[in-house]
């Protein structure tokens, strides 16, 4: 792949797994399983201590772009990169933060839930955001609404997007793709379960 960023990494596929992993030996199956239905963009939360691990685990397998989110300052930013994520998703945007990702050359998408949040992002030179947490923060017609005067700037709605509303939003073309949960469903790890479900997220269309 040339040079990754973020657009490209948005670009890959309509929805990017929101995974919370809680045991490193069931990193590589989720992976492959998610590879396999078409999810090749996959966001490991630093939620859990086997996080870091997780990455190296899914890193191995052929085709995932794996990325690091809920990446909080630069300290967790760094650690995410050692580990080998290639992109970064954070909750919100912090100056600190902001500096550090666009120091490392690392395709970045902040969190942001208001115009002052993607104005903020826009004065450092960012282009694509996340809209977080999308459900509660307004839902579609609050994006829709912040899209209109900010219209440079291309979204990946996360927080209480389901397979059955994820089409509303793809439609929308300053939405390039969407974050979500549903496609590792939670409990004992069912590889071909976890490829059924991303395979009908793959198959959405966008705008």
């Amino acid at each position: 792949m040339s040079k990754l960023t973020v657009e490209k990494v948005m670009g890959l596929a309509p929805v990017i797994p929101v995974l919370v992993v809680d045991r490193v030996e069931d990193a590589l199956t989720i992976a492959r399983a998610l590879v396999a239905g078409g999810l090749p963009a996959l966001e490991v939360t630093l939620r859990t201590p086997a996080a870091l691990d997780v990455i190296r685990e899914m890193s191995q397998v052929e085709g995932a772009v794996v990325g690091a989110g809920t990446v909080l300052n630069p300290e967790q930013l760094d650690a995410a990169m050692e580990a080998g994520a290639r992109f970064i998703v954070s909750p919100g945007l912090t100056k600190p933060l902001g500096k550090a990702a666009i120091a490392a050359k690392i395709p970045f998408l902040p969190g942001t839930a208001t115009a002052g949040d993607i104005m903020r992002g826009m004065d450092m030179g960012l282009t694509h955001f996340k809209f977080f947490p999308a459900e509660t923060s307004g839902g579609l017609p609050a994006l829709k609404a912040l899209a209109a005067p900010l219209h440079t700037a291309r979204f990946c709605p996360t927080g209480g997007i389901t397979l059955k509303s994820a089409p509303e939003w793809l439609a929308q073309p300053f939405i390039k793709c969407v974050g979500g949960s549903w496609v590792v469903p939670k409990g004992p790890v069912d590889g071909a379960k976890i490829e059924e479900l991303a395979r009908a997220a793959a198959a959405l269309p966008r705008g």
